[in-house]
């Protein structure tokens, strides 16, 4: 009697300690899916990688909230396919660069150079560990300032690109003063585009001197394609 007693005991411990661990593990998922906390290697819905190229894989650190708003990987994996073939070999520019994904991805599948500017440290941060990660660092560069300081420092010593990629908070307000600065100082090549992402609700009027290529629309996101206009060029 004694004996089937504490083999019952023993069977209803262990339904409590299964029962405790998966209500921690639960508890934790929801915690990490509502405050954004990245599960690093250890992947998860919530995590970014690289689609394609050299680093097809690699989990991303990200960081989320208020100041930050990564790039879906839905729009991500869009934008790429749209962009794959002039990507081998180009100067890539990715302003507002938050974790540094755009032009990860960029330098993934080809890129000769990356340029990621960007003024919060965090994201600073972020983006070195990233670029580590993925051992891309030899052809990135990290400029920690704010955009419009970084544009005049890239003119002054005569840069130029065949992509850039800007995604300023939505209404920051910051997107016509940036391409402004782009076309005064001649930062995108001649046969070169650029690429905003934006809200679909905030229209962005082209400054004078570019025009749209095509336009990309989601329910709350559109990316945006322009180039120089043949004047300007």
């Amino acid at each position: 009697m004694q004996a089937i007693w504490k083999g019952k005991a023993w069977k209803c411990e262990f339904f409590v300690v299964f029962f405790l661990f998966g209500c921690q593990l639960k508890f934790f998922l929801l915690y990490s899916k509502r405050y954004h906390v990245k599960l690093g290697v250890l992947g998860g819905a919530d995590s970014m990688r690289v689609i394609a190229g050299a680093a097809k894989g690699h989990n991303l650190q990200t960081i989320e909230g208020l100041a930050t708003r990564p790039t879906t990987d839905r729009i991500k994996e869009t934008l790429f396919n749209i962009i794959a073939f002039d990507l081998p070999a180009c100067r890539f520019l990715d302003l507002f660069s938050g974790s540094g994904a755009i032009g990860i991805e960029a330098l993934s599948r080809g890129a000769a150079e990356a340029v990621f500017v960007e003024d919060a440290a965090e994201c600073q941060k972020v983006i070195t560990a990233n670029l580590q990660h993925t051992k891309l660092q030899d052809r990135a560069r990290l400029m920690k300032a704010d955009v419009l300081s970084a544009l005049d420092k890239l003119a002054a010593e005569g840069k130029k690109f065949d992509i850039i990629f800007m995604d300023p908070p939505y209404e920051s307000g910051l997107y016509e003063p940036v391409l402004e600065r782009i076309i005064q100082k001649g930062l995108l090549k001649e046969e070169g585009y650029l690429i905003t992402e934006g809200s679909a609700q905030i229209p962005l009027i082209p400054p004078a001197g570019m025009k749209v290529l095509r336009e990309k629309a989601y329910k709350t996101t559109i990316l945006t394609f322009l180039c120089l206009e043949e004047e300007v060029v």
